[in-house]
């Protein structure tokens, strides 16, 4: 059996375990990795694991090959006769051990921005400082700030009640603020890290995709997506009034008395970003600063961010007691260990994906084209999983497990950041009734299906091209090599 079969075998059990067996994506992620593993002939995975030298050493029967060409080709033999299920779980293992600790920090981070009232604040804080006319910027400057570290539904979850509160104080404008709170939390969520949509598929890419680039990447681009969101949402608002209906969540969350201050709300947040990012501009521009090359390692800067959060959310709660913290930390830690399991699956998938030699095949298929090409083919390749099966973090994985390797058979003109954010944009489209993050939206927004798709699936679509459209002159103006 070839790569391509194999491929379409793995993919075909993702999609139809999440949509037709209602599988957890866990499950499904990890059935599909032991079938693709047990599927997978040995030599293909010999072969996959060779560099060009190794392979032309083996053909040649050349004996006067370096050591480490000898060693190479010894190691490639010794993974291909590994049982499958060998490979499976050690590949699970690597994925969890290099995003558990990030991804832990990022939910306790968000957890205690909810419960601090940080997050309050800063929406406040926002919504004060542009006015009442440029509330439905300051929705999407919030839930994009927010959706950094917080989950899209929590986002969306804090943000509707005041949209609610806002629809019933002006009497119009209830799209808007839906629109706007969905654009900005949509696209930090797919482009952002710690999110762990981008921060898998950043992890993919090795060194040449650092957190850090990452993250600056991710908020260029999301500025352009955003606005063109926001953009869409204003026509949208004029062309289509939607009422306001009674929904399962009417009332604010719960909120300690006192809010935190505008600048220790945004600490958690701000602090990883300028750490992380400022040690990958200084990456960039040849310099090393010890002390800041510790401090910007992404599991030093994000431990510092969650430990700030932790302070903030001890602060606002100690006239309550410490049981309440420790509540919140639990809570957290048990939404993060869903998630890990949920990235460390999709690494373990992307692994044996990668052992099939599905890299080599798909390279020599468009061998011969711009290596521009390969931005708009991983865009698809994103977006057709997002579609068949609904979920923007699955997507990314796949995707980025499938694209990395063909990506190191290019001699690309650009950084593979590009082709990482491409991905994050083609985790949009489209969103329709496969996708959890679509009944939520119209769940608490009151919007029935069809409101839901011709307005917010629509605006994901343009924000998701523009994306596209904007990594693509980057890579051609700004090729960052």
């Amino acid at each position: 059996m070839g790569p391509v079969s194999i491929l379409s075998i793995g993919v075909l059990i993702v999609v139809l375990g999440i949509i037709a067996l209602r599988w957890h994506p866990f499950i499904a992620l990890v059935i599909a990795a032991l079938v693709v593993a047990a599927l997978t002939p040995s030599e293909l995975i010999f072969r996959a694991q060779l560099s060009p030298e190794a392979e032309v050493a083996l053909e040649s029967s050349d004996t006067s090959a370096s050591p480490e060409i000898h060693r190479e080709i010894a190691s490639a033999r010794e993974k291909a006769d590994t049982w499958f299920v060998s490979r499976v779980t050690s590949a699970l293992g690597e994925g969890c051990g290099k995003l558990a600790l990030i991804i832990a920090m990022a939910s306790v981070i968000g957890k205690c921005l909810l419960d601090s009232g940080a997050a309050r604040r800063i929406v406040d804080s926002l919504m004060r400082r542009l006015g009442l006319s440029g509330t439905p910027i300051a929705f999407s400057l919030s839930a994009f700030t927010l959706g950094i570290p917080v989950f899209f539904d929590t986002v969306f979850y804090l943000l509707m009640p005041l949209g609610k509160a806002l629809r019933r104080q002006t009497g119009k404008d209830y799209l808007l603020y839906i629109l706007t709170i969905v654009a900005g939390a949509t696209m930090a969520h797919s482009l952002v890290p710690p999110t762990p949509g981008p921060l898998t598929v950043a992890g993919f890419f090795g060194d040449n995709v650092s957190v850090g680039s990452m993250m600056l990447g991710g908020l260029v681009v999301g500025l352009f997506t955003v606005s063109a969101g926001i953009g869409y949402a204003y026509w949208a608002n004029r062309k289509w009034e939607i009422p306001l209906r009674k929904t399962d969540l009417e009332e604010l969350e719960e909120l300690p008395s006192e809010l935190p201050s505008l600048w220790l709300s945004l600490l958690p947040i701000v602090l990883p970003v300028l750490l992380i990012g400022g040690q990958t501009i200084l990456k960039m521009n040849g310099q090393d600063i010890a002390a800041m090359k510790f401090l910007g390692d992404k599991n030093i800067a994000l431990i510092l961010s969650a430990a700030a959060a932790i302070g903030l959310l001890v602060y606002s709660k100690r006239k309550e007691g410490k049981a309440n913290v420790r509540a919140a930390m639990q809570d957290a830690l048990s939404s993060a260990g869903v998630i890990i399991l949920i990235t460390s699956a999709g690494s373990a998938f992307g692994s044996v994906l990668k052992d099939t030699g599905i890299a080599m095949t798909i390279g020599s298929a468009i061998e011969g084209s711009p290596s521009l090409l390969l931005i708009p083919v991983a865009y698809a390749i994103t977006a057709l999983v997002r579609t068949a099966q609904g979920s923007a973090t699955v997507a990314m994985i796949t995707a980025g497990g499938l694209i990395a390797p063909i990506a190191s058979e290019f001699d690309l003109s650009y950084s593979p950041l590009y082709l990482a954010l491409a991905i994050g944009c083609g985790s949009k489209p489209i969103s329709w009734a496969n996708d959890s993050g679509f009944w939520i939206i119209g769940r608490i927004s009151g919007m029935t299906p069809l409101e839901t798709f011709k307005t917010v699936s629509v605006m994901m679509i343009i924000m998701s091209l523009v994306g596209l459209i904007v990594t693509l002159l980057g890579a051609i103006l700004l090729p960052l090599v």
